[in-house]
């Protein structure tokens, strides 16, 4: 019997692995993968990538920080922005952590009161500042027209004086995101095991103490992350300060976000607008 032995060339060979190539980079179900990641992707350049790029080209004029740091607002803008976020973040996550122990209550009451208390949070940004400038008006808001039909004065005039402005302006910042990052820790607390409050208990540990030791400590990187986070959202929140004080008085209110909108658009300067940001 004849035996017939086939002897691949190099050449056919290596053509042969550049089709299996070609099949396995253009095969159908990576062909299926790229049409269905192109219009993410586009997506994403369009309305991520272009904007920040756009923003940068538009920052990179020097004249335009010669502008910004000559103008008498940026540095009280500056320092309004630090008092935002040492209040606005830090008063708002403490006061968080402490409500969410208060809701680990047990009880249908409990469950009612966290569904009320959310509301806030729920309710969309615009119509609950408007709904702050409309109550703390000094001549037709709810606030002064129950001083006065309590007391028969007059009560403060809220937005006309810098100092009451912006600490309404913070107000309505912890009023609105409070229930958010209560609700956050509250499923932090709810992920701590049952076990070690038991342990705890046996001990002999007071709430205070359960709360110093077993709670916090396992707590402690999620509160950081979440400080990060609302720190990063209040430095581009525009809502507050727009919709509660309009900046005001004499601009006295501002923080950078809303600052540098009002170079942007009131006064009709893009690269102007995009500086404090940048800042």
């Amino acid at each position: 019997m004849a035996v017939t032995t086939t002897v691949d060339s190099p050449a056919a060979t290596t053509s042969t692995t550049r089709l299996a190539r070609r099949r396995g980079t253009f095969g159908p179900d990576k062909l299926w993968a790229l049409a269905f990641a192109t219009p993410y992707v586009a997506v994403f350049v369009a309305f991520v990538i272009y904007p920040i790029g756009y923003g940068l080209w538009l920052g990179s004029d020097p004249a335009s920080y010669r502008a910004l740091f000559s103008d008498p607002v940026y540095p009280i803008t500056v320092a309004n922005t630090l008092i935002y976020l040492l209040f606005g973040v830090n008063l708002k996550l403490l006061l968080a952590l402490l409500l969410s122990g208060f809701f680990m209550r047990k009880g249908w009451w409990t469950k009612a009161l966290l569904l009320v208390f959310m509301l806030p949070w729920a309710i969309p940004a615009l119509p609950s500042y408007l709904s702050i400038n409309w109550m703390l008006n000094g001549q037709w808001g709810l606030i002064n027209n129950f001083i006065w039909l309590v007391a028969q004065v007059d009560g403060p005039p809220w937005l006309d004086t810098p100092g009451l402005a912006f600490a309404s302006v913070i107000y309505g910042h912890i009023w609105k995101w409070l229930p958010f990052w209560t609700l956050i820790f509250l499923a932090g607390r709810m992920a701590v095991s049952r076990e070690l409050y038991e342990a705890a208990d046996v001990d002999g540990a007071s709430a205070v103490q359960k709360f110093m030791h077993v709670a916090l400590p396992l707590m402690a990187g999620m509160y950081l992350v979440c400080t990060m986070l609302s720190t990063i959202w209040a430095l581009g929140d525009f809502n507050a300060v727009r919709f509660i004080s309009g900046g005001g008085p004499a601009l006295s209110t501002h923080v950078l976000a809303p600052l540098g909108i009002r170079n942007a658009f009131d006064l009709g300067d893009p690269k102007l607008g995009i500086a404090p940001v940048l800042t």
